[in-house]
């Protein structure tokens, strides 16, 4: 048998997130006998979050020090060298500048993915991050963009040929989320079979606006005053924006009925509960946890950005709506707390769909033939 195929994700944190939990899949799923990996980040990892691989797996930290670090190429370059990896993927644009490490490492295949927009370029115009992804495309071999949006960014707004991107859809494990049965743990005591409740699943950051949410869902339960004696909108993540989400949760008087669960690893169990996902963000790439919500045969609301009208069928399989836009977002969840059935219809519509189109067999195999192919496409 031929040596493995040895891969360095580089990735800027290790931690909770859609991108790095498709980096769990991705090493939990490929073929063992042919692949081993390796994951390098900018900036640390946690381990509760690195128990998820199911088999071993280095990390590394180049522990970037804030702003510009130019010693952070030196350490990368000694670190690819020593790791002597057939292929470096880094992603997004917090790790593409790493990809002039690899290349003089003389790595012998580089890709970049693109999963998101940064918080500081949400809809892609900062000029001088597309001149650094056109100029960085002459020495990577391939990009590959999770969503249409994405790939017509790379294409038709930076100018990267056509022949050097590759899309592919992020999937997921649909057996994981429709064969558990609801947590019974912390955050769900009150929890009755009349209540019907809203979920959402995202760190609590500026890019991902549970502002929207959490002011959307107080529009709902002023306009049906039954909404606020039977739903209550869940939240699981954290972040920075944690204060102040309470804060306004305070002013909005709705200690009641909103619940901050704070960072969880029963993912699958608390969207059991769930009778509708909203995915609340700014800008997006192709969310992990839409696909997680659709597994779950629920139906979902989102916003018009990134990848999310890629996923979400609009009033077949949930709903999307503008981003940044609370009495949009309201509109939709309360068409779904006033129509229990056509949420139950949409949610199955969601699950066959997922089914269908994105499952993680179908992204295994589209990355197996990425990595495969690295020598005829260097």
């Amino acid at each position: 048998m031929e040596d493995k195929i040895h891969i360095v994700h580089v990735i800027y944190r290790f931690d909770t997130g859609g991108l790095e939990n498709g980096i769990v899949n991705i090493i939990n799923g490929l073929d063992a006998n042919l692949y081993t990996h390796s994951i390098v980040t900018l900036n640390g990892h946690s381990e509760k979050f690195a128990a998820r691989l199911n088999r071993p797996v280095k990390i590394y930290c180049l522990d970037k020090k804030p702003g510009k670090d130019l010693h952070v190429f030196i350490r990368a370059y000694k670190l690819f060298r020593q790791l002597q990896p057939d292929i470096v993927h880094t992603r997004n644009f917090a790790t593409i500048e790493l990809q002039l490490s690899a290349f003089l490492a003389s790595v012998p295949y580089r890709i970049h993915g693109e999963h998101g927009w940064d918080i500081q370029d949400p809809k892609g115009d900062v000029k001088k991050y597309q001149v650094m992804r056109k100029l960085l495309s002459l020495i990577i071999h391939k990009f590959v963009p999770l969503s249409q949006d994405l790939e017509r960014y790379l294409t038709m707004r930076v100018g990267i040929a056509a022949k050097k991107i590759t899309r592919i859809c992020n999937g997921v494990n649909i057996e994981r989320f429709k064969t558990v049965t609801p947590t019974k743990g912390t955050g769900f005591e009150w929890a009755s079979d009349e209540a019907f409740i809203i979920g959402a699943v995202g760190r609590l950051e500026k890019i991902k606006d549970h502002f929207n949410l959490i002011k959307a869902y107080g529009l709902t339960t002023q306009t049906d005053k039954s909404s606020y004696q039977n739903s209550r909108l869940v939240i699981a993540g954290e972040g920075s924006q944690r204060a102040e989400l309470e804060k306004l949760i305070h002013n909005e008087k709705l200690e009641n009925n909103v619940v901050l669960l704070g960072d969880r690893s029963d993912i699958p169990q608390i969207m059991k509960h769930f009778n509708l996902f909203v995915l609340p963000s700014k800008a997006e790439g192709i969310s992990n946890t839409i696909l997680e919500a659709m597994a779950c045969d629920l139906p979902v609301v989102a916003t018009n950005v990134g990848g999310n009208p890629d996923l979400v069928d609009d009033n077949v399989t949930g709903k999307i709506v503008p981003s940044e836009d609370p009495q949009s977002l309201s509109n939709a969840m309360l068409n779904y707390l006033q129509d229990k059935a056509l949420a139950k219809q949409h949610g199955i519509a969601g699950g066959q769909r997922v089914k269908t189109n994105f499952s993680i067999e179908a992204m295994l195999q589209n990355y197996d033939d990425l990595y495969q192919n690295r020598q005829k496409n260097a």
